[in-house]
């Protein structure tokens, strides 16, 4: 089986959005030692139209809950975007076999696309790593701070100055808050049921990542486990498009070999 090439899932090619809130650019810079021993990790998301800075906050660790945790606090704050594009690496992505994990799998539920930078390719998401440049030098470089609070009192200052003080070149000397405004699609506090046309062939994945199709067995990922996807038919004479919610997740071949039915 195939994952989807990029219209929902694939590499990105580097480009300016129309408009807010088409691309949302989201990483982590760097981890640092606090005063008191514990370590940074700063997240980071970025609009890709305007470069306003949605998201600057010092987190505990790298893991799923916590960017679910502060993305719910963005989406709150800004609405949902179209699109998310970030790197490989965890919680976002594994490799280019294994692109989902529950994080991106909630973004799909959630009606927003995602992305993967190239592998080994950082300036795919440029913006963002720019914006990293000027966190380090002006917040960052030879400074220690003593604890979370003051750390994220500092990256409230800064970003305030970020988006609505300091004009940029890369924006004719406009500021990114001139240049934004939320999204108007807003963030649903209960995630919506999932619903395919009637045409559409609906399997639940089993443990394991596996649903069953016409007596044969396919693996579309762990993280979809537990969650029903529908099979179109394509115009290819035994191909079927796999979609989840409203994205295309990859295709059923059946001109080549799937897994051991049992």
């Amino acid at each position: 089986m195939k994952h989807a090439p990029e219209k929902t899932v694939g590499p990105f090619q580097r480009f300016e959005k129309e408009r807010p809130n088409q691309l949302w650019q989201m990483d982590f810079k760097g981890n640092f030692l606090l005063g008191n021993g514990e370590r940074c990790h700063p997240l980071t998301v970025l609009d890709d139209h305007s470069r306003y800075s949605l998201c600057l906050e010092a987190c505990p660790n790298e893991r799923t809950a916590t960017v679910q945790q502060q993305l719910t606090v963005t989406f709150r704050r800004y609405g949902l975007p179209e699109r998310m594009l970030m790197d490989n690496g965890a919680p976002w992505g594994n490799d280019l076999l294994h692109q989902f994990t529950p994080l991106t799998v909630w973004l799909l539920h959630l009606g927003i696309a995602v992305s993967h930078g190239r592998p080994y390719h950082p300036q795919t998401q440029g913006k963002d790593e720019r914006f990293h440049r000027s966190l380090k030098d002006e917040v960052l470089a030879q400074r220690i701070f003593s604890n979370f609070a003051h750390i994220q009192h500092r990256f409230g200052e800064w970003r305030h100055c970020y988006n609505h003080v300091r004009p940029h070149e890369a924006l004719d000397m406009e500021v990114p808050a001139s240049r934004y405004q939320p999204s108007s699609r807003s963030f649903p506090e209960q995630l919506p049921e999932i619903e395919y046309p009637s045409t559409d062939k609906v399997r639940k994945v089993e443990q394991g990542g596996k649903f069953t199709f016409q007596r044969r067995r396919f693996r579309v990922g762990n993280a979809f486990s537990g969650y029903h996807v529908g099979l179109r038919a394509s115009t290819a004479d035994g191909v079927y498009d796999v979609y989840f919610a409203t994205h295309r997740i990859a295709q059923v071949d059946f001109n080549q070999p799937g897994l051991p039915y049992h």
